[in-house]
C-alpha cells in the first residue's frame, strides 16, 4: 500500500505543477493579448493632468543683419543680397555658393549650367544683380591648399 500511497503523491506534484504552469501561461497569453492591443499600457497610468500655459513667442527676424552679415544665410551684407537670398537658397546651401568663388564669366557659365540641367529658371533681370553680388563680394581668391602660417611660436624638441 505504500507504493501506492507514494505513487498518489507523485501524481499530485505532477498535477500541481501542470497547474501551476497552465496558469502561468494563461496570465502570460492574458498579458500578451493586452500589450498587442494597448501598447502604450495606458491603463496603468495615472491620468495626467495637462496645465494651460501661454508660450510666449519670440518673433524671429528671419532676414536679420548683424555686424555685416546675414544671419540665416551667412551671406555679406550688400547690394544685391536679397535677390541673391531668394533665387540661390531656394535648391541648395548659401555656403555652397560662398565656397564656389568665381570671376563674372564663371559665374555666367554656371548660371546657365543649372538652367540646363538643373532646372533653374530664367533669372531675367536678377541675373546682372546676382553675378555683380557674388563677383563683388566673393571673387576668387588665389591661395593654395592653406594660409602659410604665420607668428608661430616654436619650440625645439629635446632627446
Amino acid at each position: 500500500m505504500e507504493e501506492h500511497d507514494k505513487f498518489k503523491s507523485q501524481i499530485k506534484s505532477i498535477y500541481r505543477l501542470l497547474a501551476t504552469l497552465m496558469v502561468l501561461f494563461g496570465v502570460t497569453a492574458l498579458a500578451i493579448v493586452y500589450l498587442v492591443s494597448d501598447p502604450t499600457l495606458s491603463f496603468f497610468k495615472k491620468e495626467t493632468v495637462v496645465e494651460e500655459y501661454t508660450a510666449v513667442v519670440e518673433e524671429d527676424d528671419f532676414d536679420k543683419i548683424e555686424n555685416g552679415i546675414h544671419l540665416r544665410t551667412g551671406f555679406k551684407d550688400a547690394e544685391g543680397l536679397m535677390t541673391v537670398v531668394n533665387n540661390c537658397t531656394n535648391c541648395h546651401s548659401a555656403k555652397l555658393v560662398i565656397q564656389n568663388r568665381m570671376n563674372e564669366e564663371r559665374w555666367k557659365a554656371t548660371i546657365r549650367w543649372m538652367q540646363e540641367t538643373q532646372n533653374l529658371w530664367d533669372l531675367g533681370k536678377n541675373e546682372e544683380i546676382i553675378v555683380n553680388y557674388l563677383v563683388t563680394n566673393y571673387p576668387p581668391q588665389n591661395k593654395g591648399r592653406r594660409e602659410i602660417l604665420q607668428n608661430i611660436s616654436w619650440y625645439e624638441l629635446k632627446d
